[in-house]
């Protein structure tokens, strides 16, 4: 089983990235792929699962109680039998979301839903923020590679900013525990001058 995590900017899309990634890896080559979004939005597996939007891990860990939750009551199949659970984040204005997304990828560990069978488990991460937790797929061999998604790069400075950011979010993980850089999705928009600046 091989554990990628794809960062980038909300909104850029990551996501659409991954999860059509996923959809070609089980359509065209017959692969069992488990999605887990680590995004506040809760949106990382919404194509996937036909525009659903499913319960995430903390409005169940909230709802139920640690105790209470099992795979089976956050994880849906959507398509190509594709598996999905969204980790989700705190109420707004309370809590801490990066530190959701360190809770939900070790109640998923407990509760063995990685499969043994599976042959890859994504990690749809936020990128474009500074908090530590959101860098919890590349720590400790929670992925073995990364992908970096900015699909509507440009000159801007800003987006050369959200670039740094997540390179740096890579870079200030210690090496003894960081997962290989698997590369960068790219779209200049028709602005040659911008793989210069790659």
């Amino acid at each position: 089983m091989k554990k990628i995590a794809f960062y980038g900017k909300g909104g850029i899309g990551k996501s659409t990235t991954q999860q059509n990634t996923a959809a070609a890896m089980a359509h065209f080559h017959g692969q069992k792929v488990f999605i887990h979004g680590c995004d506040p939005k809760a949106d990382s597996t919404r194509m996937i699962l036909g525009g659903m939007n499913q319960k995430t891990i903390m409005d169940t860990l909230r709802d139920d109680g640690a105790e209470l939750v099992t795979a089976e009551k956050v994880v849906s199949a959507g398509f190509g039998n594709i598996l999905c659970c969204e980790s989700g984040g705190p109420e707004p204005g309370v809590g801490c979301a990066g530190r959701g997304v360190i809770t939900a990828i070790d109640l998923m560990e407990n509760q063995g839903a990685y499969d043994s069978d599976l042959n890859y488990v994504f990690y749809d991460v936020l990128g474009d923020v500074v908090c530590g937790g959101f860098a919890m797929p590349i720590r400790d061999g929670k992925a073995q590679e990364v992908y970096i998604n900015h699909l509507h790069f440009s000159s801007r400075s800003t987006d050369i900013a959200l670039l740094r950011c997540d390179a740096l979010y890579i870079l200030h993980v210690p090496q003894e525990v960081r997962s290989p850089d698997g590369g960068l999705f790219h779209s200049p928009k028709h602005l040659k001058s911008t793989f210069s600046i790659l």
